[in-house]
């Protein structure tokens, strides 16, 4: 019951709360990794993963904090996006990062473009007295990745190991 909890509910609420806080401030506060990390480790007890499940997601999450450090060092994400990426890795492990990696790509693209376009248009007036879309409608922000990055998950939790473990 935990199990299944922490998957269905506490999951997408943590990684819905730092989209959100993304696009509203591009930034992912550390505590939401540190929520998702704690929340990681509920799941592990409470799933009874062995140790060396608990090593292969721990090794996942570390290739993840790597990959997203390098992306971070190259100027294409955000630090609070490459702890979001490797605490997913952590949470998803080796078995879904090919699937995850897909469609968080495909949704970071589509973001991309979507705001890459819609900053070529004028912003509404009555949109124009909040400062995050102001933010985020600048030409000269980034991309707030967490989002894509949520997405991903989102689209492929259903499918995961992580879901089935929690549904046993």
């Amino acid at each position: 019951m935990i199990a299944e909890w922490l998957v269905i509910f506490a999951l997408p609420a943590l990684l819905a709360v730092a989209a959100g806080w993304d696009l509203a401030s591009f930034t992912i506060p550390n505590f939401l990794q540190a929520a998702l990390l704690a929340a990681f480790v509920a799941f592990a007890i409470a799933v009874g993963l062995s140790l060396p499940a608990i090593g292969y997601h721990l090794l996942a999450g570390v290739a993840g904090l790597a990959i997203g450090f390098a992306l971070f060092a190259l100027g294409y994400i955000g630090g609070g996006d490459a702890k979001l990426f490797a605490v997913l890795m952590l949470w998803l492990g080796f078995g879904d990062i090919l699937a995850y990696a897909l469609f968080a790509s495909l949704f970071g693209g589509a973001l991309t473009l979507g705001l890459l376009f819609l900053r070529n248009l004028p912003l509404p007036s009555l949109l124009a007295r909040q400062g995050w879309i102001v933010r985020l409608h600048d030409e000269k922000s980034g991309i707030p990745y967490g989002v894509a990055l949520a997405l991903g998950a989102f689209w492929i939790l259903p499918q995961s190991q992580i879901f089935h473990l929690a549904a046993a």
